[in-house]
């Protein structure tokens, strides 16, 4: 399962059985009170997830800014209360990309609120799955 870890919205993807191929799953909103880690936790033992890829938002030097932070620490009680391998994955781009791609798909504004989140964790997720088969 990847994450797309937004201020709002979590976007979220799951990989086929044989780890070949990400769909996205949807958006988990963010609350206050952090009920969208239960949402997460129903998620993950819905689909059988085994490990969860988290997106890190690099600066475009590499480094690491406030918004990593947060997602580092969001990975860090995930795998804590879940128990399963959590890695963060540099998505540099990723929300751009996602952007790009509902824009040639003459994607409505409206809409491409709704889906950038899930596309980008669908990309997450699938260049994960790549950089592990070697591809």
């Amino acid at each position: 399962m990847a994450l797309d870890l937004g201020d709002r919205r979590i976007g979220v993807a799951v990989s086929d059985a044989l780890g070949w191929t990400a769909q996205g799953v949807g958006v988990v909103e963010r609350h206050r009170d952090g009920r969208e880690v239960a949402e997460i936790e129903r998620l993950v033992r819905e689909r059988e997830v085994s490990e969860i890829v988290v997106g890190l938002p690099r600066n475009m030097d590499g480094s690491i800014g406030p918004r990593g932070e947060i997602c580092i620490a969001f990975a860090e009680m995930l795998r804590g209360r879940l128990q399963l391998p959590v890695h963060l994955w540099d998505e540099r781009l990723t929300t751009v990309a996602a952007e790009r791609t509902l824009l040639e798909a003459d994607v409505s504004r409206r809409k491409r609120r709704q889906v950038v989140d899930k596309l980008a964790a669908t990309l997450i997720l699938q260049h994960y799955l790549d950089s592990k088969a070697g591809r």
